[in-house]
């Protein structure tokens, strides 16, 4: 994809005559910093908290999977400035469903002038020449995602016929005081983490996540990203051993940069899982309650993570026991793919 097809190409709408505007390819590690301040200021506007500097877009991206940017992103222009992109993905969950995914950020200020949904039918005509070179034989799908804040979000994905598939939320314990007691089952130990077991522990992750809504390995972390993380620290990590077996986990981190952008003190529970051996014997709750003592020991006053809304092991009900309150909510939406976008 060069610099003048994008510009070129036939746009959704007439009234996208929006001057100043300009559409064109992925420009290399110079556009980091610039795809870090339209995260940043579409993130304010749609009240999302987080922080992502060009150091991080630029980890994430050397990580890629399925995505070349180079034939994969489009980027609005405005008046010579970065001010939207986009971008697409794909893979194959478990169940044989191909999903074909899009995902970008616009400033608020370039909003309701045509441009999301310009954005949006150049991603489903690219991703509809990728879905060509896998055939047809199985279920596909275009997909995206948006939070309950971002209103116009979801009013654009559901004018372009895409439905609510699945929610999940952002819980959080507001407080660490008054933390509940949760006893290891009996044969489970936890044991300090070293290098040379994280291999264990993300086979025994990827096992145990298989049972979730829509899952897929190629979007689970590898060793590389764990390693590179600034949040990963590997001391707070709770993982339970039975013998030479991993038996199930809570991987707890804490943002710095988030906090100090926030101003709290948060740590965050997250990937907690446990293999179906081990399962309904209280594992999970146990693991977690570590969890909490384990950021509450580094300074944290309060906790979160995402989870299904409708896990079927009950993972919800297991957080409000201990304190968790949903925060936010966040939803998948899909639509169905037929043929080539027109």
């Amino acid at each position: 994809m060069d610099q003048n097809t994008v510009s070129n190409m036939q746009l959704p709408c007439q009234e996208l005559a929006v001057p100043g505007l300009v559409f064109r390819g992925f420009d290399g590690e110079a556009d980091y910093p610039k795809m870090a301040a339209v995260i940043a200021a579409s993130v304010k506007a749609d009240n999302i908290e987080r922080v992502d500097s060009a150091e991080d877009v630029a980890r994430y991206y050397s990580h890629l999977t399925n995505c070349d940017p180079y034939q994969d992103m489009l980027f609005a222009e405005g008046n010579g400035q970065v001010v939207g992109y986009t971008r697409v993905t794909w893979w194959e969950e478990l169940e044989g469903v191909q999903i074909y995914r899009s995902l970008g950020f616009l400033m608020p200020d370039w909003r309701r002038k045509c441009i999301g949904s310009a954005l949006l039918k150049w991603c489903e005509r690219r991703l509809s020449e990728i879905a060509s070179q896998h055939g047809n034989s199985k279920p596909r799908y275009f997909e995206s995602a948006a939070s309950d804040s971002e209103e116009g979000a979801q009013i654009l994905l559901e004018r372009h016929g895409y439905t609510a598939v699945w929610h999940m939320f952002t819980i959080v314990r507001p407080t660490l005081d008054d933390i509940p007691e949760a006893a290891m089952p009996a044969g489970v130990e936890v044991r300090p983490v070293r290098l040379e077991h994280l291999d264990a522990i993300r086979e025994a992750m990827v096992e145990a996540f298989r049972d979730s809504w829509g899952f897929s390995e190629a979007n689970e972390l590898t060793m590389e990203e764990w390693k590179e993380d600034p949040n990963c620290d590997l001391s707070l990590w709770q993982v339970a051993w039975d013998g030479d077996q991993v038996a199930g986990m809570v991987l707890p981190f804490i943002n710095q940069k988030e906090n100090q952008e926030y101003n709290r003190l948060r740590g965050w529970t997250e990937d907690i899982s446990v293999r179906r051996p081990w399962r309904k014997r209280g594992l999970a709750r146990a693991l977690l309650v570590r969890s909490l003592w384990a950021i509450k020991d580094r300074g944290m006053r309060e906790a979160a993570l995402g989870v299904d809304t409708e896990n079927l092991s009950g993972a919800l009900h297991l957080y409000e026991s201990v304190g968790f309150r949903p925060v936010k909510r966040w939803t998948t939406y899909r639509k169905p793919m037929k043929g080539d976008v027109k």
